[in-house]
């Protein structure tokens, strides 16, 4: 399953003859995890404490018989095939084991980051409907914030401590049996649910992306292809347990190939040269990292002073990132940074790879088993240059990537499923070669240092503050996070704006949302754009923006 040397036109070859192999029952945890644990000394996992000096080690087998006793615990408590479990754990062995033992059983897990706060816990648990929650003494403080409000909550388990109401994870784990077969369980399909990820929109409150046990499947393109991955390499993906980026970098096409994974527990503030001692220290072979953190190594650290010897690929992922950090970054590791991109509601989709010469700035090309197109807003072709949206066709084959709708949300879907397409919402353009350019978003979702945030749940957050009456949300550019949130406040009766008061909203904001959705700058503005039917115009507010920065 590893990648391979082929020559462009093999390449070629290969991506016209591409076939996807998705059989009737399918588990990720059983059929791919499992099968590598045959092997009792293969290294699956590696997990580097915050000081990036001490580390753990975890094999195949080991994960195999830690995901049975938890699967163990979950039957024990009723839990069963289709019941959702809020999962919210911090980067350590723990959020793995938790994730294979919901996998076995058929459980669908909810990951999520773990900068959530209980408002957010709040809405998610109840959206889904979700029965157990398994987090940590940071994430048990939040929830039982809001206990009285989560109706379908049955059990709760807290991985890495005591606390009065909750299970103490690890005496369970010590106390459950590592004997379980696949007869113990029912069988899942891979058209069965596997997981549910949230996702913000511009309107309205995040939206459930569901996948099926397919999906892994999906992502074998892009370890294999995009990421380059063998079986032999350490891969080390920064991202949060909470997001999608995990599932891309951290767990199923790593595994499906064979690779061992890295993580880092980064706690707090990130610290570049930390990140770049691990790469050396521990044999990082393939690294993908958002811009943000590639700009924050360049900007703060001499390169110079490391050993980049084993490091054979670099990725980046999210937004694009500036040519002058790719420079520097190459002039020190002899090693470009491969662009490439994809969605929470999918697999990756474009992507540089090193089959083709890489194009600076480009996000590459379609991936094998991804018919790619840019369209029109009627859903025809535009020709080569002319900006459009990044669909990719979902018929007569479905690819097992591709989420197939916005559970619950027969409305949402309806919009971005057009005959035989999905509208991922982002525009580009295509070259005469080929090759994709990113041009931004359909709507006005903010990208922040790898981040989604919709507009709506910020301006809904300074909603509720006494001082705001009116409020509208956009990114704005910055150097080091790609984009931030700024605000245009018109204020309440008897408010004045100050640096005191805006101080406070975002404080107000951080405690009521998540932190990172805060918004950063903020102007206070005695009218806001919009249209005749009273709808906010963004768009003018980015072009204001743009205007004055020139």
């Amino acid at each position: 399953m590893d990648g391979a040397n082929y020559s462009p036109e093999e390449f070629e070859r290969l991506t016209r003859e591409w076939k996807w192999d998705v059989p009737e029952y399918y588990n990720f945890a059983w059929d791919t995890v499992d099968r590598w644990a045959q092997d009792k000394t293969k290294l699956a996992l590696i997990t580097v404490y915050h000081d990036g000096r001490r580390s753990k080690r975890m094999t195949f087998w080991e994960m195999m018989a830690t995901s049975n006793q938890m699967a163990n615990i979950l039957r024990k408590r009723g839990i069963k095939k289709g019941n959702r479990v809020f999962l919210m754990l911090p980067r350590s062995e723990e959020w793995y084991i938790a994730m294979l033992g919901l996998c076995k059983i058929g459980a669908v897990a909810m990951p999520t980051p773990t900068l959530s706060t209980a408002h957010d816990i709040e809405y998610r648990i109840n959206r889904a409907e979700a029965v157990m929650c398994i987090t940590d003494r940071e994430g048990a403080e939040k929830v039982d914030q809001v206990k009285d409000n989560l109706p379908t909550l049955k059990h709760k388990i807290l991985t890495n401590d005591e606390k009065k109401g909750w299970e103490f994870g690890e005496e369970l784990i010590k106390k459950a049996s590592m004997h379980l077969t696949r007869n113990d369980v029912e069988p899942t399909k891979s058209t069965d649910p596997l997981l549910i990820y949230f996702t913000s929109g511009t309107t309205g409150n995040p939206k459930m992306v569901m996948h099926t046990h397919a999906y892994p499947i999906g992502h074998t393109v892009t370890a294999r292809f995009a990421q380059d991955l063998k079986q032999t390499d350490i891969i080390w993906a920064i991202a949060d347990t909470g997001w999608a980026k995990t599932a891309w970098g951290k767990l199923f096409g790593q595994w499906i190939i064979g690779a061992c994974i890295m993580q880092w527990q980064m706690r707090g503030r990130f610290y570049p040269e930390v990140v770049l001692n691990i790469i050396q220290k521990y044999g990082v072979s393939v690294f993908c990292a958002p811009p943000t953190a590639y700009r924050m190594m360049v900007t703060n650290c001499n390169l110079a002073e490391w050993d980049f010897s084993q490091l054979r690929h670099c990725l980046s992922a999210g937004e694009p990132l500036n040519p002058e950090v790719i420079n520097v970054w190459k002039k020190h590791t002899n090693r470009d940074i491969y662009d490439y991109y994809g969605q929470t509601e999918t697999v990756a989709l474009v992507a540089n790879t090193k089959f083709y010469p890489i194009r600076q700035g480009s996000m590459g090309k379609p991936t094998i088993g991804h018919h790619v197109e840019i369209l029109d807003d009627d859903g025809n072709p535009v020709p080569q240059g002319e900006e459009g949206h990044i669909a990719v066709k979902v018929k007569p084959e479905h690819p097992p990537g591709i989420f197939h709708g916005y559970w619950k949300d027969d409305d949402k879907t309806a919009e971005v499923f057009i005959g035989d397409w999905y509208f991922t919402g982002d525009k580009a353009y295509q070259d005469g070669d080929g090759y994709f350019w990113f041009v931004g978003r359909a709507d006005d979702v903010i990208k922040a240092s790898g981040y989604r945030i919709g507009p709506f749940e910020v301006e809904s957050a300074l909603q509720e503050h006494g001082a705001v009456a009116e409020s509208a949300v956009i990114g704005v550019p910055d150097e080091v996070r790609g984009e931030v949130v700024k605000a245009f406040i018109i204020l309440a009766p008897g408010y004045e704006g100050s640096e005191e008061l805006k101080k406070e909203l975002q404080d107000f904001v951080k405690n009521l949302t998540a932190p990172y959705k805060y918004p950063r700058r903020i102007d206070f503005v005695t009218e806001l754009p919009k249209t005749i039917s009273g709808k906010i115009k963004r768009k003018e507010l980015r072009k204001m923006e743009l205007e004055k920065s020139k």
